[in-house]
């Protein structure tokens, strides 16, 4: 991760032994590696490397201006995207620190490869039916979307949003053709925001983040298909100990009321 500054290791033998460091930083005098032990508070630039969930955006966001405030020359790296791609990549070796998925599913993808375990739910996440302000293909609920004149969005059945609304879709009984399918819920809301869709079936989360730009139709069989979103620290995280904090930040009450605040629904 960090760039080995070997003519500092020649320049200043006694000044790096005085001060304990390995020979590796990030560019910035005296910094150190993510995975030291020293406590976060401490001297040196620090990182720790996030993966989440797309819905997770705004929220973690958020957390993570907090973690750095709490931790002075510290940096918070965030990969947003789809929870079953995100998982490949960690599977795949990609270098993180936490992972948090929008589905038990995606997890089950990372410890299976024993990439983390002991992963703790920490909110859950329901469907609404999101329709442009003038809704002008006057949807008011989930059979609406059966009409062939109403254009839909979903997302694709092997992403988290798209599993629930198959879940949701089959316990009303009804059948749905999407125009389009995308990989993540930021996406398919993304569909609506610019018309191009006359409904899609996204989080409430999403409905509440995009601050007016859609509405957000309840509808009861979301009931039926809600997400639980499990977090974990990675068995391969550079930063272990910086890892185990911002976990922490998440599944305290601060972090907490951030996340109900957005729209999630406590485990």
């Amino acid at each position: 991760m960090f760039r080995r500054l070997s003519r500092w290791a020649i320049a200043l033998p006694v000044a790096l032994a005085l001060a304990g460091l390995s020979g590796c930083g990030s560019g910035e005098p005296a910094a150190t590696s993510a995975s030291s032990s020293a406590p976060a508070s401490g001297g040196g630039a620090k990182e720790v490397t996030v993966f989440a969930a797309a819905s997770l955006t705004g929220t973690f966001t958020e957390l993570g201006r907090t973690f750095e405030a709490a931790h002075p020359g510290t940096t918070v790296k965030f990969n947003f995207g789809s929870s079953a791609t995100l998982a490949q990549q960690i599977v795949q070796g990609a270098p993180a620190d936490v992972f948090a998925a929008a589905s038990p599913a995606t997890m089950k993808t990372v410890t299976d490869a024993s990439l983390a375990a002991s992963p703790v739910t920490f909110v859950r996440n329901k469907l609404q039916i999101a329709v442009p302000k003038d809704n002008p293909a006057k949807v008011d609920e989930l059979k609406d979307l059966t009409d062939a004149k109403v254009k839909v969005a979903l997302c694709a059945e092997q992403v988290p949003c798209g599993a629930a609304a198959v879940k949701a879709l089959d316990a009303a009984g009804l059948r749905v053709t999407p125009v389009t399918l995308e990989q993540d819920v930021k996406a398919t809301l993304t569909k609506v925001e610019l018309g191009e869709v006359d409904a899609a079936l996204v989080y409430r989360t999403d409905v509440i983040a995009s601050a007016g730009k859609v509405t957000g139709i309840e509808f009861p069989e979301a009931d039926q298909a809600i997400n639980d979103y499990p977090i974990a620290t990675l068995a391969k995280a550079p930063a272990g100990d910086l890892a185990g904090q911002f976990m922490d930040l998440v599944l305290s009450q601060q972090g907490k009321d951030v996340l109900t605040k957005a729209g999630f629904e406590a485990p």
